[in-house]
């Protein structure tokens, strides 16, 4: 013969089981619409930072020179030049951000590394003025999501390529000697 408390038990095990499968199902439709939404998120960032439009932003970018940063102010600075330092600070600003979600795990180094945007060269070639610009005027938090964007993208290609290096000529053709 059954007795209550042996019914108790038994209620007591099945509550307890659909209580585990209620939080595994939970768990797996969290991980699924956080996996929707990361690719929704990559999805944006290729819409946004890999078109026509950017691109020639970005080799325009590479093509700017100055002697120093005195010399840069006066050619492509907000107060000379704001159609040159909106291109500037959208590049710069849409790689601080994207380096903030790649902090924060919302994204992949690896899958930013594999978009193809030139982040390695933008960092490379204006390092010494968002350095200076630290220093003058915006303290050393200022883009450290873009520095360390580049950090990542550097360790991505250093582990497929250990010998890589920046080329100091980042947008004019190089001649095989």
């Amino acid at each position: 013969m059954v007795t209550i408390e042996e019914i108790q038990t038994a209620y007591y095990m099945v509550a307890a089981t659909g209580v585990l499968i209620a939080a595994v199902y939970y768990v797996m439709n969290m991980r699924a619409t956080l996996e929707t939404r990361r690719i929704g998120l990559m999805d944006s960032i290729i819409a946004r930072s890999i078109n026509e439009e950017s691109m020639k932003n970005y080799f325009e970018l590479l093509r700017y020179e100055w002697s120093d940063y005195e010399d840069f102010e006066r050619k492509y600075g907000s107060e000379n030049n704001v159609e040159a330092a909106a291109k500037r600070y959208t590049v710069w600003n849409t790689y601080d951000a994207l380096g903030m979600m790649l902090r924060k795990g919302m994204v992949k180094a690896e899958e930013i590394f594999d978009v193809g945007s030139p982040i390695v060269f933008i960092w490379a070639k204006y390092k010494p003025i968002i350095e200076e610009n630290r220093r003058r005027y915006n303290g050393q938090s200022y883009l450290k999501d873009f520095e360390y964007l580049y950090e990542e993208m550097m360790k991505v290609k250093l582990k497929m390529e250990p010998s890589y290096r920046v080329p100091e000529t980042l947008d004019k053709y190089i001649r095989e000697k």
